[in-house]
């Protein structure tokens, strides 16, 4: 996480949770010239425009106040898509049975990558049934990234 977006997740945390939105990412991009603070939301049952405009106002009045962020950027407040980013605990357990892919910081058994069925978490060790059907227990330290994957 950079720099910026360690200072915004404490600003956007507790605004996301007033609204009944869980704070899945903060990002701080720059992207085709353009600096880009990108907040993704969710909840169970999906996140609707409505909710994704109210936490934007909201964080946008409070950005305004605290000003923490020196470069000119644009925000976007979205939900995270059908390829969801899995970081806490709580999202490997709540997604197990889901397919995913967990990109590793260093090799794992001669895999940077993990691809396959996800099996829940025991022990901060993240478990997913591989392609071969091998039960691949990975350290959550490990994990670079991880994501929900609907197209792989």
């Amino acid at each position: 996480m950079s720099k910026v977006a360690e200072k915004i997740l404490p600003l956007a945390e507790p605004l996301a949770e007033s609204l009944g939105l869980e704070l899945v990412d903060v990002e701080f991009v720059k992207e085709g010239g353009n600096y880009i603070l990108r907040i993704l939301v969710d909840r169970e049952g999906g996140v609707t425009h409505k909710d994704c405009e109210s936490l934007s106002s909201l964080l946008g009045d409070e950005l305004d106040k605290v000003d923490p962020i020196e470069e000119s950027y644009l925000m976007e407040v979205s939900s995270p898509g059908i390829e969801r980013p899995l970081k806490k605990e709580g999202d490997f357990l709540r997604f197990a049975g889901s397919r995913v892919r967990v990109n590793l910081y260093s090799s794992l058994d001669g895999k940077k990558s993990v691809k396959g069925m996800l099996r829940g978490m025991e022990e901060n060790l993240i478990l997913v049934e591989d392609e071969d059907n091998n039960l691949v227990r990975i350290p959550l330290a490990q994990v670079a990234k991880a994501n929900l994957s609907f197209f792989d």
